[in-house]
C-alpha cells in the first residue's frame, strides 16, 4: 500500500477519544477529531511514527547517555506523535500529536492535521 499526497494543510484541530487516554502526554491515536467544522471518525491507523528527537538548543541539554533514552521514549514537552489514519469515508490523513507547551498555562501539547493523501494501487 503506498500513498501520494495530495493536499499540505498543518492546521491545528480538536480530538475525540472515547475514553479518556491514560499518559495525558503520551493519549495515542484519538479516535476522531474536528477540522473547519467537519467531523471526522477515525476507522483504521494505518501507521504510527515518533519523533522524540531534541533540536536547537534542547539538544545539548542532557548527558549523552540520557539523550540517547529520551530519544527512544521522549522526555516532557519535547518530539511528535504522528499518525496515518483513514476516517469512515475513506479519505487518508496524517495527523501529529506535538508534545511542546504552549505556555505556562497551556502545559498540554496540541493536535494537527499535517496533511491529505491519497492510496495508489
Amino acid at each position: 500500500m503506498s500513498f501520494t499526497p495530495i493536499r499540505f494543510i498543518n492546521e491545528q484541530i480538536d480530538v475525540h477519544f472515547d475514553s479518556p487516554p491514560i499518559l495525558e502526554k503520551k493519549p495515542g491515536c484519538p479516535d476522531g477529531f474536528s477540522w473547519k467544522e467537519e467531523v471526522f471518525r477515525i476507522s483504521d491507523v494505518i501507521s504510527e511514527w515518533h519523533d522524540y528527537q531534541r533540536k536547537g538548543r534542547l539538544s545539548k541539554n542532557m548527558k549523552p547517555a540520557h539523550a540517547r533514552t529520551a530519544q527512544k521514549r521522549g522526555s516532557w514537552g519535547v518530539g511528535q506523535d504522528y499518525y496515518r489514519i483513514k476516517t469512515a469515508d475513506n479519505r487518508v490523513f496524517e495527523i501529529y500529536y506535538d508534545r511542546a507547551p504552549q505556555n505556562v498555562y497551556q502545559r498540554k501539547g496540541d493536535w494537527f492535521i499535517y496533511r491529505e493523501l491519497e492510496e495508489k494501487n
